[in-house]
């Protein structure tokens, strides 16, 4: 059977997945940081993390024009350092994205709960599941079609969102206790800053998820450099506007703890009974599916790659009759829905599960990313005559800055999140005693240029 993925998605559909993977952040997850920072705290972590983002971009898609593979970064990282280069990588992305859907299923739940109180949230979460899972089965191009039109609808509903509550925004209610419980800029201020790392890097997370579908993408080389920029454009705009406007209209703490702060936020102004209310739930719904949609496709094509490389069971990198890889997809969403149903029994530093999955997934996606500029670093010396017909603009200062703020994020993380932190470094140790018990996985994989640089 075969183990390649044919190349069908062109610019639009990479944009759609590039956002779409992203969206439902800017709907819930991010105002948790108001919690722990206040709105003006949270605003600063916000603006530091958005510049790591836009650098990491135009700097991450060096590499994936010059290495268009399905693994992203465990390809760059496995190229660049060797097989545990690329095992550090590719677990890294593998947590990222298997830990973020459940976190987006239960948002899910939650909304559909606004519209019917009766329904369970967390037996709407698996449902979820099952049905984009089925979708993403059926192909990439029926898949990635999908992905687009809800994302155009979801990022059209954040602009009606902001238009909607812009005439009872109030800047004074957005500054109000604006410091993490501190009336001035001291220490409680900063360490607020930090501790709301991982809630601003959830406005952003998973951007770069659309680089494992570049083994599919039509002329990867040009079509990739587009859709990534459009979209980092597109998402610091829509993550700002919609912090911004939700903060000033009301009291702010009341949004920092929920799943859906948004309609909640939108309640203060039109009332219950509102008709806009009602399309923003609806509505809303769309970002939230169409991250939950795009993050599926990601990681089962991480599952995909890392199995056909030997990193995991070769079973995982089957095909099915639609060119899919089922297996993959359904391996996801088997431990997805055991996070779900994980709740109340394990917790996580007094966090909700949604806190506690967006900050797991925030561990791998900060592991990865500092991985990946290394990778640019190290191909730049070691492949300099590498084809790169997009290269990283203000080298080195632009993916250095990514590296050293993606570092300060990774140390801020650890010291607040100490317990998820070392039950992250416990997955990360379960799969390298796996890598060394199965050498002869590896040994037996395909050979693939793209992850050896062969003769490049």
């Amino acid at each position: 059977m075969s183990t390649q993925l044919k190349p069908t998605l062109g610019t639009l559909h990479l944009w759609g997945i590039a956002v779409g993977l992203v969206i439902s952040g800017e709907y819930f997850g991010w105002s948790y940081g108001w919690g722990v920072a206040g709105t003006l705290g949270f605003l600063v972590t916000a603006l530091l993390v958005a510049a790591m983002y836009t650098c990491f971009i135009f700097s991450f898609t060096e590499l994936t024009t010059a290495i268009p593979h399905a693994g992203g970064p465990f390809a760059y990282s496995r190229r660049a350092f060797g097989e545990k280069g690329g095992l550090i990588a590719g677990l890294a992305t593998l947590i990222e994205f298997v830990f973020a859907p459940p976190a987006i299923a239960m948002a899910i739940g939650a909304y559909l709960n606004v519209q019917f109180p009766g329904l369970d949230p967390k037996l709407a979460a698996v449902g979820a599941y099952i049905v984009f899972m089925t979708l993403n089965i059926l192909g990439v191009s029926i898949a990635a079609t999908f992905e687009l039109v809800v994302t155009i609808l979801a990022v059209a509903e954040l602009l009606v969102f902001m238009g909607v509550v812009a005439p009872g925004f109030s800047f004074s209610n957005f500054v109000l206790n604006g410091w993490a419980g501190s009336n001035e800029f001291g220490g409680a201020a900063i360490s607020g800053i930090f501790a709301a790392i991982p809630f601003a890097i959830w406005f952003f997370l998973a951007i770069e998820g659309a680089a494992m579908a570049a083994e599919e993408a039509k002329d990867p080389k040009r079509t990739i450099p587009k859709a990534y920029i459009a979209g980092i454009l597109t998402l610091v705009t829509l993550a700002m506007g919609v912090m911004i406007f939700a903060g000033g209209v009301g009291d702010w703490a009341a949004l920092s703890n929920i799943n859906d702060p948004l309609p909640q936020a939108m309640k203060v102004v039109v009332g219950e009974s509102s008709g806009w209310l009602h399309m923003l739930v609806w509505i809303g719904l769309f970002g939230l599916v169409a991250s939950f949609h795009g993050i599926i496709l990601g990681y089962s094509r991480q599952f995909f790659a890392l199995a056909r490389a030997g990193y995991l069971p070769a079973s995982l990198a089957k095909l099915s009759r639609f060119q899919t890889p089922h297996r993959a997809i359904i391996a996801g969403g088997v431990v997805g829905i055991a996070a779900i149903y994980s709740d109340g029994l394990i917790n996580l530093q007094g966090m909700t599960l949604t806190a506690a999955m967006i900050t797991m997934s925030v561990f791998g996606a900060i592991v990865m990313y500092i991985m990946s500029m290394l990778s640019l670093f190290k191909l730049r010396k070691s492949e300099p005559n590498l084809e790169r017909t997009f290269r990283a603009p203000g080298y080195p200062i632009v993916p250095g800055i990514a590296l050293v703020l993606a570092v300060v994020c990774l140390v801020a993380m650890a010291w607040f999140n100490a317990i998820i932190g070392l039950i992250f470094l416990g997955f990360m140790v379960v799969g390298f005693v796996y890598f060394l018990l199965t050498g002869h996985q590896r040994a037996n994989a395909r050979s693939d240029v793209l992850l050896t640089g062969g003769a490049a």
